[in-house]
This record gives C-alpha cells, structure tokens and sequence, in this order.
C-alpha cells in the first residue's frame, strides 16, 4: 500500500484500546500525528497513564496530551470491571513514566495540529467523543481542516440486553457525538458489535500469542483478564482495532450508507440508523473475519524482533 494515513489517535485505554495503540505504532501505513486520552474506560489519570507506559515500552516517541475528566455535560462512567483498575487486563504498567505529557488539553492540541496540517489528517476516535465535542465547541471552524472522521461505538441495530440501542462509547457522552454528527463531515462509524460478535479472538488463538513474541507475550497477558462478558464462550473484543484497520484496510470490511441520529435527552446514547445512499456515515456492517484474523497474524508476526523496556 502506497497510501500512509495521517490521523490523531483518540483513545481511553482499555485493553482493545492498548492493542490498537501498539498495531499503530509500528503500521508502515499510519502516520501519528498526535495522541489524545480521553476519559472511558478507566480514569483519564490511568487511560492517559497507559498510553505514555506504551509509548516507553515500545521506545516510541509521539505527542500525547491529556483530556478532560469527565463528559461535557456528565459523570462519565467507567468500564474497569471489564478492563481491570489499572486498564490493561492482566498486564498491570508501572506507576511511573518516562514520555512527558503536552503542556496543551487534548482539545487545544487537536486544534493545533489540524490547523498546522494540510487538511489530510484523520482523527479516529475509539472512546467517548468528548475531546472531538470540546474542539468543536472551542474552535467550530475546524472541520474545515477535517477531512472525515472514523470512530468506533454506537449500537444502531441493538444489543443483546440492550433495547433501546446504546452503547458504552455513545452513552458516555451523546452530546459530544452530536456535535461529531452534526459536523456533516463524512463519518465512518465501526459499532462495538463488529469486535465483539464478528472479528473476536477465541481463547485458543490468545493462547497461540502467548509465546509468538515478546509482543505477543505483552498481549495475552492483558487478555488473560478481559474475555467478553455475557458469552457462552471465553472471546476478546477487538473493538478499536477493527476501527483502525477499517481505516488502512477497507477492502476486509462491509458497509452501508446511512445517516445517524444519537438521542441525548430520553435515552441518553441511544444511537439509530437510517439508511441512505447518500448518508453521512460509511456504517460497517460485516468483516471477512478469515482475512481479519490473517492481518492480526501478520502484524504480530511483525513483532519478532521487538524488544520490549520492561524495566
């Protein structure tokens, strides 16, 4: 592939967050421009914490700044009972870090960087919208420097247990995602059942990572404490990296046209589609889960000869 994506990395690290974040950091597709932590899945302190522990332990230099501690205009809610406290599984990071924070929030650092760009960088959101909602309401004029937005969330044909089609991204903060909407940027939305019914991991190839690499290692470690919820089988949601690999590899994914519409005042997060042929929203609807799993193999038998700062 000739083509190398400029994007800002959204993300609330959160263990299907933490393994999207080290498949970026060695894509020879994807150009980082900066990384912004959000508040989701764990704590803003720990979420923001586990990016800078990445990028020492895979001697990665990155911009990082850190969000807010809350929704725009919530209590946002946190996911630890299924990311663990300390946000990555089975893997607990160290206290202390080496990689430095950005003087600026996430928010100003976005404007910045887009503004300095040429209009060709792609922020991909994998938590909450709340950064993407903060930088519209400081500075709305940016989305002329946004030429479209990926996220992953939203549960527009339902979930299992959850009628009224909500999900944890979308419910954290709705009305940062209406301002995402609202845009009228193109947007390509990845729901959270993509990872979580259609390209999970099973137990035995987590087991198969175990002794890959280094890498591999890293990540069944994490996993060891993560398996999906609510299955009859012991599964890992590869949520967020089905949002990234949507964006290098769209040839593996199927999607639809549609517009969506999220509700933030009856139920909060609540998120539907419409379809339409000239929608907003490239809508991913199915993954070739063989092809999916061969690029997971693939990137990690990249790994072999990393070498991992544990100390």
């Amino acid at each position: 592939m000739d083509k190398k994506y400029k994007i800002i990395l959204d993300t609330d690290p959160g263990v299907d967050d933490s393994a999207c974040i080290i498949y970026a950091l060695f894509d020879e597709n994807i150009d980082i421009k900066l990384i912004t932590s959000v508040v989701g899945n764990v704590k803003i302190e720990t979420g923001t914490r586990n990016i800078l522990h990445i990028l020492d332990l895979f001697g990665k230099d990155y911009p990082v700044a850190r969000g807010s501690d809350h929704a725009m205009y919530r209590i946002s809610p946190t996911a630890e009972h299924i990311h663990q406290k300390e946000g990555m599984g089975g893997y607990i990071p160290p206290k202390d870090v080496k990689h430095n924070l950005l003087d600026e929030d996430a928010a100003d650092a976005m404007y910045r960087v887009l503004s300095e760009g040429d209009g060709d960088i792609i922020p991909v959101l994998l938590g909450p919208h709340t950064n993407m909602g903060t930088l519209l309401a400081r500075h709305p004029e940016i989305v002329k420097k946004i030429p479209r937005i990926v996220f992953m969330g939203g549960a527009p044909f339902g979930m299992d247990g959850k009628p009224n089609y909500i999900s944890f991204n979308a419910s954290s903060d709705p009305e940062a995602l209406k301002l995402t909407l609202d845009t009228k940027l193109p947007l390509a939305m990845v729901p959270s059942n993509i990872g979580r019914n259609k390209a999970y991991l099973t137990e035995e190839y987590v087991n198969k990572m175990k002794d890959a690499n280094e890498t591999g290692h890293l990540l069944y470690e994490m996993y060891t404490k993560y398996w999906e919820p609510g299955y009859a089988d012991k599964r890992i949601a590869t949520n967020d990296s089905c949002a990234l690999f949507y964006l290098i590899y769209p040839e593996i994914f199927e999607t639809e046209k549609v517009d969506i519409s999220v509700d933030v005042k009856d139920h909060p997060g609540k998120t539907q589609a419409t379809p339409n042929p000239d929608g907003q929203v490239d809508l991913v609807i199915g993954v070739n889960r063989e092809k999916f799993l061969k690029l997971l193999d693939e990137k990690l038998e990249k790994f072999n000869n990393v070498k991992l700062n544990r100390n």
